[in-house]
């Protein structure tokens, strides 16, 4: 067999990469796109609606206050908050793919001076009633309405009524049975799959934005079937609960929130729902309300 002198050989592989077509540019993941926002896309957030938990072993948690949903339990909160009631506060309740909840493990504590101890069922209120929301384009389970407050809040619908959805990393006020309502001193956040059926049953008043892994990652506890801490020792104690308004200015975390009134906004929900690059070979087509989190970061420096 006639040998292919090397020079023809290296041609031929020239000939056949120059005529192979060019690999597809990658589509931007949303957290690229996120991160690619103008400065005008993002929106900051007060720090009076900043709660701060600050674990002994130095962790923290940030809460993003609902301010707007849930008033009476939000001024609850900030009253307690400021009272120093939760000053012995512990992380007493982990229950896996279910929820973490802090607060006072006695349950033989005075209420704080000052707060609402009947509130009302913050849990619904009429459509639209916080601005026009940002339509999700893809159908929920739980819902006949979906979207995305001016204020960056995912919310859950009929036409007639919203509410907050009880996602991943979403605070509810810990209650007894109905009619009580919880104050607003224990508290928890969603540590698994997203449990819908407590929409519209519990005040959802806030979210965390920064620190999950300190709530999310502690010790599952087996008391009761609900996840409590049986032995005292496993409690988990919190330094202290502030509001980041109630710190010196050069102390103070700030976070902003991507609008959704932005154009790049719409972009991130579609990149959720119909993921490239080299792994993902079928775009899914669809994205769960609790899969589209309204992206958060920390405020850049000034400059």
């Amino acid at each position: 067999m006639p040998m292919v002198p090397p020079i023809f050989a290296l041609l031929a592989a020239a000939q056949i990469a120059a005529s192979a077509p060019p690999a597809p540019t990658p589509k931007p993941t949303a957290a690229q796109l996120a991160a690619a926002a103008p400065a005008e896309a993002w929106a900051g957030i007060d720090p009076n609606d900043l709660l701060l938990l600050d674990f002994a072993d130095g962790q923290r948690s940030v809460i993003w206050l609902a301010a707007e949903f849930a008033p009476v339990h939000i001024a609850n909160i900030r009253t307690i908050a400021r009272s120093g009631w939760w000053s012995d506060a512990t992380v007493y309740r982990v229950q896996d793919n279910y929820v973490t909840q802090w607060g006072d493990a006695s349950e033989k504590k005075p209420p704080a001076v000052g707060i609402d101890r009947h509130p009302p069922a913050e849990y619904e209120w009429a459509w639209g009633a916080h601005g026009r929301a940002v339509a999700n384009p893809y159908r929920d389970a739980y819902a006949t309405h979906t979207g995305f407050t001016p204020s960056g809040w995912a919310v859950a619908g009929d036409g007639k009524a919203q509410w907050l959805p009880h996602c991943y990393g979403m605070v509810g006020v810990a209650r007894d049975l109905a009619p009580d309502t919880g104050t607003g001193g224990d508290l928890y956040t969603v540590i698994g799959h997203a449990p819908r059926h407590l929409d519209r049953n519990i005040a959802v008043v806030g979210r965390v934005i920064d620190g999950m892994a300190a709530l999310s990652a502690l010790p599952r506890g087996t008391g009761g079937g609900l996840g409590l801490y049986e032995d005292v020792k496993m409690r988990v104690p919190i330094k202290r609960i502030v509001l980041a308004a109630d710190l010196p200015p050069g102390e103070r975390p700030a976070f902003q929130y991507l609008r959704p009134d932005a154009p790049v906004f719409a972009a991130t929900l579609a990149a959720r729902a119909n993921r490239g690059g080299p792994f993902f070979t079928v775009p899914a087509g669809a994205a769960d309300l609790c899969n589209l989190p309204v992206p958060v970061r920390a405020a850049p420096a000034p400059r």
